[in-house]
């Protein structure tokens, strides 16, 4: 069970993820210690899953992002369609949906070469019937904040 201490902790990880010991030490009104110990619980009781890095994909040439709705014949081929997209780099985030499609893939690539190239591997793995593609024009909000 999080007490308002935790949470106020992960609100701050939320915040900046970078954040030092010291500093949410002095901001909850806990010892370095405490607050560590406390972390500590927080991961293994998988409450924090992970500290991530945010990059921007400009400078890194990443110029197109899409959704790509997959169209599944069957669940049969729903460990090989994870296995390949666990395995694709430019799919960087991956959905499993009822409605429209069976899951919803995030994808980044460079150029339309790329995407085309990713959505014909797509369209070859075991299973897939057909893929529903839209480009992400711009991101209007895009956070992994949570409101606790």
């Amino acid at each position: 069970m999080l007490d308002e201490l935790d949470l106020k902790i992960l609100r701050m990880l939320q915040k900046n993820g970078r954040i030092k010991r010291s500093q949410l030490a002095e901001e909850v009104g806990l010892s370095v210690p405490s607050v560590s110990e406390r972390l500590h619980k927080l991961e293994e009781n998988n409450v924090i899953t992970g500290y991530y890095t945010k990059l921007n994909r400009k400078p890194f040439c990443f110029d197109l992002m899409a959704f790509i709705v997959v169209v599944m014949e069957s669940s049969k081929h729903y460990k090989t369609l994870i296995a390949n997209v666990e395995k694709n780099p430019q799919i960087i985030e991956c959905y499993s949906v009822l409605g429209e499609g069976s899951h919803v893939l995030k994808a980044v690539v460079k150029n339309s070469e790329s995407l085309e190239n990713l959505l014909a591997q797509i369209q070859s793995w075991p299973g897939v019937a057909r893929t529903i593609t839209s480009f992400i024009l711009s991101t209007i909000k895009e956070t992994t904040a949570l409101d606790i």
